[in-house]
């Protein structure tokens, strides 16, 4: 089944939507889809020689009404107030462009994370980065709500609970980790204006730090401690060695957020709403894994996504019962199978599975598109969990106390993301 979000824009649409800002005629040129957004799309194209980037809800999956307009004022927002934010140039609700998207001038830059944290033409961002989102969300925080009309307070573990019902799997982890957050809530504080997925690959970065705040889909209003914890899980540190975006501490975090006038944090309810990010992003992984097994939207990347739940059980596991997730990685993992070839011959599934992710990996992972590179890289990616389940598959373990279920998600997450059982724990 073919996704809906193959279909590109059309340019005439785009054309007429920007003479008003433009001048006419507009002459629309390189349409091209970039990499990253399961909930929305985004293109890149010059209209009369200018570089800009239309980030729009795919055909057929409309996001809620008025919530682009809610995107382009947030950044508007920022902009008035010398936070670094993409300029927008039009939002529209899909009159003219077919379905409701923004245009904004192009902000030079990377936001891959691995190549932020670990290539050289960076290694002056990342000295100073930390200290730019810091400044930044203690900006954004201070913005008066009034400026982004329509801003929505939402109760988060109630926007989670009702995500989680509406899907078929269920977690012993996220049912652990519903009740301690209920019973360990801290006392709510005035809600502030907040990006609400702040982290490396939604925000552009140059050789200077911090260029721009993207994709602003959950701008909402809540506690800042939403922001900043969600910077420094474990799940957006991409591999670096520090707890806050992968590149330095949580002190250095907080202590350059309140310097910079952010509210005092309390530690104690910072790790709350840690373990509760935490908690939501596990609860999301498993939502996008339920949209392509529903067939609503049949996609290789929400699949692969729903695997990632493991991964975020496991955070959790560290971050309530540290002793238990000691004790599991001390444990020996599952005898691996033998790979037999006494029925179907050599290659066996999992050799041509291994032949196949290393053709995805060396060959269309190595495209210059850079959207078939990503997608090369994911299927790989989902290649090499299918192999190494097939030699090792999970078996769930009667009881669920904290020891007995750290055995069963480190078992699948053996499976699903090997590298983020060794991974250093947020907060360790």
């Amino acid at each position: 089944m073919t996704s809906p979000s193959a279909t590109p824009p059309a340019s005439d649409g785009l054309a007429a939507a920007l003479a008003p800002v433009l001048g006419a005629p507009v002459e629309i040129d390189g349409l091209r889809r970039l990499t990253g957004g399961a909930s929305r799309e985004t293109w890149s194209f010059t209209a009369n020689g200018d570089a800009l980037i239309l980030r729009r809800d795919p055909p057929g999956r409309p996001s809620a009404p008025g919530a682009m307009r809610r995107e382009a004022d947030a950044m508007r927002a920022c902009r008035r107030a010398g936070l670094r934010a993409p300029e927008v140039l039009l939002d529209d609700d899909g009159a003219s462009l077919g379905t409701a998207g923004l245009v904004m001038r192009h902000v030079p830059g990377e936001t891959i994370a691995r190549r932020i944290l670990r290539d050289e033409q960076y290694a002056g961002a990342r000295r100073v980065l930390v200290g730019d989102l810091a400044r930044f969300l203690a900006g954004l925080h201070a913005l008066d709500p009034a400026e982004i009309p329509g801003l929505e307070s939402r109760d988060p573990l109630d926007e989670s609970r009702a995500r989680y019902e509406r899907g078929e799997d269920r977690s012993p982890v996220f049912d652990k980790t519903r009740a301690w957050l209920l019973a360990h809530r801290p006392t709510p504080r005035a809600a502030v204006v907040v990006h609400g997925d702040l982290r490396l690959g939604n925000v552009i970065v140059d050789e200077h730090g911090l260029a721009a705040a993207i994709d602003w889909e959950l701008v909402q209003l809540s506690d800042p401690l939403h922001d900043l914890a969600y910077l420094c899980l474990k799940a957006w540190r991409f591999g670096g060695p520090g707890d806050a975006a992968g590149l330095g501490t949580v002190d250095e975090l907080l202590s350059a957020y309140e310097a910079s006038g952010g509210r005092p944090v309390d530690r104690e309810a910072f790790h709350w709403w840690l373990v509760e990010r935490t908690y939501h992003w596990g609860i999301g992984c498993m939502a996008q894994g339920d949209a392509h097994l529903s067939g609503r939207v049949r996609s290789m990347e929400l699949a692969a996504v729903g695997r990632r739940a493991a991964e975020q059980e496991w955070d959790l596991i560290e971050l309530l019962a540290p002793d238990a997730a000691r004790a599991a990685l001390d444990a020996p993992l599952p005898t691996p199978l033998p790979d037999d070839a006494t029925l179907y011959g050599r290659p066996t599934a999992r050799e041509l599975l291994d032949a196949l992710a290393g053709f995805l990996t060396d060959d269309v992972a190595a495209s210059s598109d850079s959207r078939l590179a990503y997608q090369g890289r994911v299927a790989a990616n989902v290649a090499r969990m299918v192999e190494r389940e097939l030699a090792r598959p999970a078996t769930r373990r009667a009881g669920d106390d904290w020891d007995t279920l750290a055995l069963d998600v480190r078992d699948r997450l053996a499976v699903a993301n090997p590298k983020h059982l060794f991974a250093r724990s947020s907060g360790s």
